[in-house]
């Protein structure tokens, strides 16, 4: 008895120490420090609206149904799996370019693989939680990343503060950009995906391990947002998230393109184009690094980084040992078209664009502390 005992105090102790490793989000530093402000959030699924731009159009034919659906209380894979259900077909052939908010009301694409005539599957496809806008057939697969853009417009309600501090902060996002952290969404509820990703590291050798692959993967984002979110936040603390640091790494805006300065080379053009967002300061998604691998830090930038990750030596070690390539991210995104309209009863209207991978509730987190319903 007194060893079942012992062994279940050390299970217990064991989950303890994982959740006391990783920081919560509200530990992160902030581009105005934190607000005082505070509003509530997604009282109503109508307080929360987000389209989902492609950027392009479907060809019109091929072998896959591309479907925009607006979803009301539903989240991205609950969407597919009905998808999925409805037309017969594997998961797998089902497949969409981004997650969107269950809690809310988000218009949103998916592809389904069907055989000439597979679209009257959908033909019954509207009630109070899903509404068929679009069908149109495409030679390709929907897949993560496909989008160009995500068009919000959110109400926060009973805002507490003063409003001018709200118009100030919101200016000041829109001028220098928001601190391109990953959402709270990425890690789980309670930091639950890190805690699973440390013990997948922790008991499988490598990219050969048993279950399910799409878990793994969201595991493995988990760990590598996490740790870019770390490097990020001793940016801001340090001040120079928007200034560059011998050793940096640029990305061109609105691509995956990457470029690095030679020594003694940053100069006022270079700046003006940093403070117009035509480029961006990039921070680490840590992996294997490729010896053909050109887009390194060094120098100043690179002694940050490793200040920071040197801490989490499981992490780095899982993300290399299970092959999950290293990659960067810029450190900031750019708000599209922000505007915003105070309603009455301290309720504010929020509209604005951003690109993809880009999170909304970052932006509200330097803007106010929120209550979030449901």
């Amino acid at each position: 008895m007194p060893v079942i005992a012992w062994s279940c105090c050390a299970a217990v102790a064991e989950v303890l120490v994982a959740k006391e490793v990783f920081a919560a989000m509200d530990s992160l530093a902030y581009a105005q420090g934190r607000p005082d402000l505070k509003a509530t959030l997604k009282a109503r699924f109508s307080d929360f609206q987000v389209d989902e731009d492609l950027g392009f159009e479907p060809s019109g034919a091929g072998d896959h149904v591309f479907v925009q659906l607006r979803k009301t209380d539903l989240s991205t894979t609950d969407t597919a799996r009905h998808l999925a259900r409805i037309s017969g077909v594997s998961g797998r052939d089902v497949g969409y370019s981004g997650m969107k908010d269950r809690r809310g009301e988000c218009s949103q694409w998916f592809s389904i693989k069907l055989p000439a005539g597979g679209e009257n599957a959908f033909s019954d496809l509207q009630d109070e939680r899903l509404q068929l806008l679009q069908l149109a057939r495409n030679h390709r697969k929907l897949r993560i990343g496909s989008h160009r853009h995500n068009r919000f417009q959110l109400l926060l309600r009973d805002c507490e503060g003063d409003a001018a501090e709200f118009d100030r902060r919101l200016r000041a996002l829109a001028a220098q950009g928001v601190p391109n952290y990953f959402g709270v969404q990425r890690f789980g509820r309670d930091l639950s995906n890190l805690e699973q990703v440390l013990k997948l590291f922790r008991d499988s050798a490598g990219p050969g391990s048993s279950g399910n692959r799409h878990k793994r993967g969201m595991l493995y984002s988990a760990a590598r947002a996490y740790l870019f979110n770390q490097v990020l936040s001793r940016r801001l603390e340090q001040g120079n998230w928007c200034q560059y640091q011998p050793g940096d790494v640029l990305n061109l805006d609105g691509s995956n393109r990457c470029f690095l300065v030679a020594d003694g080379d940053w100069d006022e053009k270079l700046q003006a184009r940093l403070q117009e967002f035509d480029i961006h300061l990039t921070g680490p998604l840590p992996g294997l690094v490729g010896s053909k691998d050109k887009y390194i830090s060094k120098g100043i930038a690179a002694d940050i980084e490793n200040a920071v990750l040197e801490k989490y030596p499981e992490l780095l070690a899982g993300l290399r040992q299970h092959g999950l390539e290293a990659g960067r991210r810029p450190l900031r995104f750019r708000v599209h078209d922000l505007q915003w309209q105070w309603q009455q009863d301290q309720h504010l209207l929020l509209q604005f664009t951003l690109s993809k991978g880009a999170y909304a509730t970052s932006l509200l987190r330097e803007l106010c502390q929120t209550d979030e319903q449901g």
